[in-house]
């Protein structure tokens, strides 16, 4: 994923800001980490680079 895309996207079920936990990665990509939502604390894993975005079944 890349770094820019962090200024563009908000958690898909609150619209809440998203603060990054990075694992691996490097100055314009992010290959594995975390994106957790501010407001509601939903966690997306970002896995070889892609962002899975999707909220659970039961939301």
């Amino acid at each position: 994923m890349k770094r820019w895309v962090l200024d563009s996207i908000c958690c898909p079920v609150c619209k809440g800001n998203f603060m990054l936990t990075e694992m691996e990665g490097n100055d314009t990509d992010i290959v594995e980490g975390l994106l957790t939502c501010t407001s509601c604390k939903r966690v997306y894993p970002i896995s070889s680079g892609i962002a899975n975005l999707l909220p659970d079944q039961g939301d």
